[in-house]
C-alpha cells in the first residue's frame, strides 16, 4: 500500500518512497531537489504472504519516523528517501530467502542507499547478511531475533568482509527462547511440554534455545516435532501430544505455521497452556486464528513493552492518526531503527564525512541513541545491550478490533533472565 502524497519509483517489488512530496511545491521543483542532497534508505519486509499485515505494521513505524524527519528538513541538510523491498512470495506463502537475497544485492547496488531496515525474518537475514557485508551496507533489524547472525562464532559466514552490518533494536533468541521457559518454570508451574517448530530459521533455533532451558530448569520436554508450515492438517502430531497430557505446548515459528497451531491445538486440547516467541505476537495470529482459538495463548516479545510507556503515546497516537490501525511493539523497534539510522548519518555528516555506506557503518556501531525505548546502543557484533524479554498474554477485548495487538496481548511481565 502507498501512502497518500508518496511518490513510488520502480517495480513492483521496489518502491522509492520520496518523503514528504506534500511538503514540496509540485513533484518537478521536488525532484530537482531531491537531485542535490538526498540519501536512500532500504527497508525489506514480507510483505506478501503470512506475515504481511505485521510487515506492514513495522514497515509504517520506520516509514513515520523518516517522515516526521523530513518534515523538519531532512537529517543534516539530507533528505531522506525510502527504497521499500518485499521478500516475502506468492510461491513461499512467506517471507523467501531467495527474494531476500535478491532485495539485498538490489540495495548493494545502489550506491545512494547508505544503510537499511530489516528484515523482519531470521531466515531472510541468514540470506541477506553476507551480501551486505560483502557491500559494507549495515542494517538495523527491528525484528529479527536468531542469534548466529551475529555470533563471532559464525563471522566467515555471516559477515565474510569482517565488520558487524547487521544491527538490531530486539535482542536475540539467546535470551528469547531460554526467559520464556524460565517464566514457564516459575511462573506458570510447568512440569511437562511439547514443543514444535516450524522448519524455519528462526523457529529452529528459538525452539532449540527454549527446550534447552526447559530441560535444564527440570520441565520434561515430551517430545519435539518440526512442522511443514505448507502443510493444512496438523491433527495428527497433535492429537499424539494430546494423548501424552502435557502441561503445556511451545511453538517456534511465524505464522504460516502458527495460526494452524494456535486454531488446532485450541480445537484439540483447548485446557493446553500454549507459548511461543514473538513468531505468534502479531495481527497476523489475531485474524487468522480468531476467537476463541487465541485465547490465553502466551508470546514474547525481544524488546521491552514499549507501547504501554507513557512516553509512547504520541508515537501512539501520531501512528493511528497517521495509518487508521495501532501499532505493535515492533512498529516502535522500527521506529527507533531509523531512528539510531539517522542519527548516525548526522555525525557523519556533521563530522564532515561523506555520507555514504562505509562511514553509517562506522558510526551506527558507536551510536547511543535516546529513542522510544530507552537508550539503543549496540556491542562490537551489533546486538543491542538491552537484553528485555516481554511476555503477553491474548486476552480478548470486545471494544476493540480483534486483530488489534495493542489490546489484544495483555502485558504479563518481563521473562525472568538465566543465571
Amino acid at each position: 500500500m502507498i501512502e497518500p502524497g508518496v511518490v513510488p519509483m520502480l517495480s513492483r517489488r521496489a518502491l522509492v518512497i520520496h518523503l514528504p512530496a506534500a511538503a514540496i511545491a509540485g513533484s518537478f521543483a521536488f525532484r530537482a531537489f531531491a537531485a542535490d542532497k538526498t540519501i536512500t534508505i532500504g527497508i525489506n519486509l514480507p510483505l506478501t504472504g503470512a506475515d504481511a499485515h505485521d510487515a506492514e505494521l513495522i514497515k509504517d513505524g520506520a516509514l513515520l519516523a523518516i517522515e516526521e524527519a523530513n518534515a523538519k528538513g531532512g537529517v543534516a541538510g539530507y533528505k531522506i528517501n525510502v527504497m521499500v523491498l518485499d521478500d516475502g512470495t506468492a510461491t513461499a506463502g512467506q517471507y523467501d530467502p531467495a527474494q531476500a537475497a535478491t532485495n539485498a544485492r538490489k540495495m548493494v547496488a545502489d550506491n545512494s542507499v547508505v544503510a537499511a531496515i530489516g528484515p523482519q525474518m531470521s531466515g531472510s537475514g541468514k540470506a541477506m547478511s553476507p551480501i551486505l557485508s560483502q557491500g559494507n551496507l549495515a542494517t538495523v533489524t527491528p525484528a529479527s531475533t536468531n542469534p548466529d547472525i551475529t555470533d563471532p562464532k559464525f563471522a566467515g559466514q555471516y559477515r565474510p568482509a569482517g565488520k558487524a552490518v547487521y544491527f538490531r533494536t530486539v535482542t536475540t533468541d539467546a535470551f528469547q527462547g531460554p526467559n520464556m521457559a524460565n517464566y514457564m518454570a516459575d511462573t506458570l508451574k510447568v512440569k511437562s511440554i511439547y514443543v514444535l517448530d516450524d522448519s524455519g530459521a528462526y523457529g529452529v533455533g528459538i525452539a532449540d534455545s527454549f527446550q534447552k532451558q526447559a530441560e535444564k530448569r527440570g520441565v520434561k520436554v515430551l517430545g519435539r516435532d518440526q512442522l511443514n508450515p505448507k502443510e493444512a492438517d496438523y491433527t495428527t502430531v497433535l492429537t499424539k501430544i494430546k494423548s501424552m497430557n502435557p502441561d503445556a505446548l511451545y511453538y517456534g515459528g511465524v505464522a504460516q505455521a502458527g495460526v494452524k497451531v494456535v486454531k488446532q491445538s485450541y480445537d484439540i486440547m483447548p485446557k493446553v497452556i500454549r507459548a511461543g516467541g514473538d513468531g505468534v505476537y502479531g495481527a497476523e495470529i489475531l485474524k487468522g486464528a480468531g476467537f476463541p482459538a487465541a485465547e490465553g495463548l502466551y508470546a514474547t516479545i525481544a524488546a521491552p513493552n514499549i507501547l504501554d510507556n507513557p512516553d509512547a503515546k504520541p508515537f501512539v497516537e501520531a501512528f493511528a492518526k497517521k495509518y487508521g490501525q495501532q501499532p505493535e511493539n515492533y512498529s516502535i523497534t522500527a521506529y527507533d531503527a531509523a531512528l539510531v539510522i539517522m542519527d548516525a548519518v548526522k555525525r557523519v555528516a556533521e563530522g564532515g564525512k561523506e555520507v555514504n555506506r562505509a562511514n553509517v557503518r562506522d558510526a551506527l556501531q558507536t551510536s547511543k541513541v535516546k529513542t522510544l525505548q530507552g537508550e539503543v546502543s549496540f556491542d562490537e557484533n551489533g546486538d543491542i545491550t538491552n537484553r528485555v524479554i516481554s511476555v503477553f498474554q491474548i486476552h480478548k477485548e470486545d471494544k476493540f478490533p480483534l486483530d488489534d495487538v495493542l489490546h489484544q496481548y495483555k502485558y504479563m511481565g518481563v521473562a525472568p533472565q538465566s543465571s
